[in-house]
């Protein structure tokens, strides 16, 4: 059972945090408990499963790159996990991911990457392809976004 108080803490930290200093400070004032206490409620979130990860979504655009693209790999099953943890390594990707092949599709690892051109993704992919010694992928652009926000509990 999640506690009144961490239904408030979630509803918090699902939105953008503030640009400050010492944002759960600010946030932890809204909901009328100490920043201390508002950390230590998350990492125990965290711990037990409620919250699975924490992390920042990049605005590709806000963040001054031009173009993005979806790599779609065709990698060796036995192999899944050692080619994402190299393709997660490029600071280019922002998210690697493994699904499974359907139908006529033979692709099942992906990673997504940032460049200033298509021409620059499509070189990221090249020396992704020269690192990893996976030559069949496809590159798949992004023409056009139709939703990026995240999923909202207890608003």
């Amino acid at each position: 059972m999640i506690e009144e108080i961490d239904k408030k803490i979630i509803s918090q930290i699902q939105r953008d945090l503030p640009v400050h200093p010492r944002p759960f400070a600010l946030l932890a004032e809204k909901i009328g408990i100490s920043e201390e206490v508002f950390v230590e409620r998350v990492r125990r979130l965290k711990d037990k499963g409620v919250i699975r990860r924490f992390g920042a979504t990049l605005r590709h655009q806000e963040a001054g790159f031009k173009a993005n693209a979806m790599i779609a790999w065709k990698s060796p099953e036995n192999a899944i996990s050692e080619m994402g943890k190299k393709l997660a390594r490029f600071k280019e990707v922002s998210h690697c991911y493994h699904r499974a092949p359907k139908g006529d599709w033979p692709y099942n690892l992906y990673a997504m990457v940032h460049g200033g051109s298509r021409d620059e993704c499509r070189e990221i992919a090249r020396r992704m392809s020269s690192a990893t010694g996976l030559t069949d992928y496809a590159v798949l652009f992004s023409e056009k976004e139709f939703k990026k926000t995240s999923m909202e509990y207890f608003t």
